[in-house]
């Protein structure tokens, strides 16, 4: 995020061992979309949430995709590199139950039982 200050938080990607860092090949887009990732590319630079990095250890694609109001909305084409990141050995439990235990409702869990907070 940006202006966070690093002795807040620090996140570091947990990347298999004996994985080789991937390049991905530089994708040709239509002449007439290029503007429009343009815009959409210097809006997040404005914004502060992406830079310019000089070194690349990791390099994906933009993948640009037509949302229901015909604008465009730009992603990135983390793939690679999430084949190369160990699956979470803790995933979030189901966010209805986190919500009802914060709210002090009792829920029915997986198994039909009654779990009060």
């Amino acid at each position: 995020m940006p202006r966070l200050d690093p002795k807040v938080a620090v996140h570091h990607l947990a990347v298999k061992k004996g994985v080789r860092p991937v390049k991905q090949g530089q994708w040709r887009f239509r002449p007439e979309l290029v503007p429009s990732i343009e815009v959409e590319v210097n809006r997040l630079i404005d914004a502060g949430f992406i830079c310019e990095v000089l070194y690349l250890t990791w390099l994906s694609n933009i993948v640009l995709l037509r949302k229901k109001n015909s604008k465009f909305r730009v992603y990135e084409d983390f793939r690679d590199l999430n084949h190369a990141c160990p699956k979470d050995d803790f995933p979030l439990p189901i966010p209805e139950l986190i919500i009802d235990a914060t709210t002090g409702h009792e829920s029915v869990d997986l198994y039909g039982w009654i779990v009060r907070v």
